[in-house]
């Protein structure tokens, strides 16, 4: 029978091809995987590999072990990833929203990984309109939102900042800005900023969509939106300007817009939110993925379990 660290060092090796690169990968000397290599080709009787020290390829029998072997092995690792979800509660559904079709792009690229680590969990994405920003999670519609702050809820938790992008100023090509290279906070007194109307807190909207540039000139305010799509239009009609993520410019581009970037103006933070006391294993186990996804599993897993001190988690 073969021992599972043989199973990993062919399969890795049959990936990297490169004897120091598997042992980087998993964590093992370079010895280690000589040495286990070897004692899986006398087991099976034949060379799995044809080496010098320039190359490393997959003999033909090499090849054939591994198209029988890797679906196997995947089985196995999925099965054993179910059965440690279960055992730590990670199973069933988990609804997650976004407001924008960055982060929602995002967050389906991190439910994959999500996917990997927890089959057992079924990850629906859903986008929350921007009008009603805390609604879907009240409602218990979504458990778990990425969203933009700042959020001053007493029934709402604000998590770990997922990614920061750069704040810009969506505009027609008509506009009088459109000729600059960019734009200033002190330059919203000068044009119609475009708003959000709905249930969203005021003190949101004073942070996204002020009133005053920093030196207290007034900004003038055009029509309030419901549906961020509202916001294309009315930008291409030339009612007004809005702020947003630089990644917005890859979403949303099309003929007649333009997004010229601010030189004083803060990044746009897109933090998770979720409900006060209504954490859940799945739920940490997400945040943990998405955390690892971006920054790497290194540099937060520690911040993260900060987080989560001192609260419970349900199943």
């Amino acid at each position: 029978m073969l021992e599972r660290q043989e199973i990993e060092i062919f399969l890795t090796l049959a990936e990297e091809l490169h004897f120091g690169r598997t042992a980087e990968s998993l964590g093992v000397s370079q010895s280690r995987v000589s040495q286990c290599l070897a004692r899986l080709e006398r087991r099976i009787g034949a060379r799995l590999f044809d080496r010098t020290s320039r190359r490393v390829a997959l003999t033909v029998i090499g090849e054939q072990f591994r198209a029988d072997l890797s679906p196997a092995w995947r089985g196995v690792e999925q099965a054993v990833a179910r059965a440690v979800a279960a055992g730590r509660g990670i199973t069933g559904e988990l609804r997650i929203g976004f407001s924008g079709a960055f982060t929602g792009h995002l967050l389906h690229r991190i439910s994959e990984e999500f996917g990997r680590r927890y089959p057992g969990v079924d990850v629906h994405v859903r986008q929350v309109q921007i009008s009603d920003p805390f609604g879907p999670l009240r409602a218990g519609d979504v458990e778990l939102q990425v969203t933009e702050p700042p959020v001053a809820e007493a029934d709402l938790r604000l998590g770990p900042v997922l990614v920061s992008q750069p704040r810009v100023l969506l505009m027609s090509a008509a506009h009088p800005f459109a000729r600059r290279e960019s734009v200033s906070l002190e330059d919203l007194a000068e044009a119609t900023l475009l708003t959000v109307a709905g249930e969203v807190p005021t003190y949101w909207l004073d942070h996204h969509f002020p009133r005053q540039t920093p030196s207290g000139r007034p900004i003038p305010h055009g029509q309030a939106i419901t549906h961020w799509e509202d916001a294309l239009s009315l930008v291409l009609a030339g009612k007004g300007v809005t702020p947003v993520a630089a990644a917005g410019a890859r979403y949303y581009s099309r003929p007649g817009l333009l997004f010229k970037p601010f030189t004083d103006a803060p990044v746009i933070d897109y933090a998770f939110v979720w409900p006060t006391g209504r954490e859940t294993a799945r739920l940490r186990a997400f945040v943990q993925t998405a955390m690892d996804h971006i920054h790497g599993a290194g540099g937060t897993a520690r911040a993260v379990e900060a987080l989560w001190a001192g609260g419970g988690a349900g199943a």
